[in-house]
């Protein structure tokens, strides 16, 4: 398999741990140099956040667990790259 450089994932997750806590236990990840979250929405009960990861070769299985281990979970992956180099997403009409 293709070694992942940025993952972008959509996570739902309860209050507490609060966001700093979970970027730090992803940051911990193997493969992972970089984390980045989004607070996309939040109710009374959860909270909605986009998780940017980077690195060289970031594990997929273990960033998942960890979310899991945080009381949260992945909706979806809205991004992916792998390769020699990082392509950023092009602009298109439905953007």
């Amino acid at each position: 398999m293709a070694q992942i450089r940025r993952l972008v994932l959509d996570v739902l997750k309860p209050h507490e741990p609060a966001v700093p806590a979970l970027a730090d236990g992803v940051a911990d990840c193997p493969g992972v140099e970089g984390v980045n979250v989004s607070l996309v929405e939040s109710d009374r009960e959860v909270e909605n956040v986009k998780l940017t990861l980077e690195g060289e070769d970031i594990d997929y299985d273990a960033v998942r667990s960890t979310v899991d281990e945080f009381g949260a979970s992945v909706h979806s992956i809205d991004e992916f790259a792998c390769g020699e180099t990082l392509i950023e997403a092009g602009e298109t009409p439905q953007d």
